[in-house]
């Protein structure tokens, strides 16, 4: 009797790791439809962000679906800075690692784009400021 009361929590736990799963799944699915045709590309945990045709663009996975939360025009690109997720105004510096946001700023606006990784995000600040300059 108390070995099948064992498997028990096995009954709840593979259930909710296969509609876990699905979930992502899902997500994927819809950043791919997303995000086809794009120059640029990212799918992290704080959301997709995508560059077509010259314009940033950016979104969160909300209820089933992509839901956008701004974007950008490359070519009024002057400045992108890294600077940390929930800390105001603070720069990142090169060793720093974890979630962040990229800073657009051009135009008389500016925008901050959300990334999990600094790495990814600095990889994208290279490409982004190489692609304002090919567009000047």
């Amino acid at each position: 009797m108390s070995h099948g009361l064992l498997w028990l929590p096995l009954l709840v736990v593979f259930p909710l790791i296969t509609a876990l799963g699905w979930l992502e799944r899902r997500r994927q699915r819809l950043f791919r439809s997303w995000a086809e045709g794009a120059e640029l590309s990212k799918l992290d945990d704080c959301g997709g962000a995508r560059l077509i045709d010259g314009v940033i663009s950016w979104s969160v996975f909300e209820s089933g679906k992509l839901t956008t939360k701004g974007s950008f025009v490359v070519k009024g690109l002057e400045m992108v800075e890294l600077l940390a997720l929930g800390s105001g105004e603070a720069p990142l510096t090169e060793e720093s690692q974890g979630a962040c946001r990229l800073r657009l700023v051009g135009a008389g606006e500016q925008q901050d784009v959300p990334f999990a990784d600094a790495e990814r995000a600095r990889r994208w600040m290279a490409e982004l400021m190489a692609r304002s300059r090919c567009e000047l």
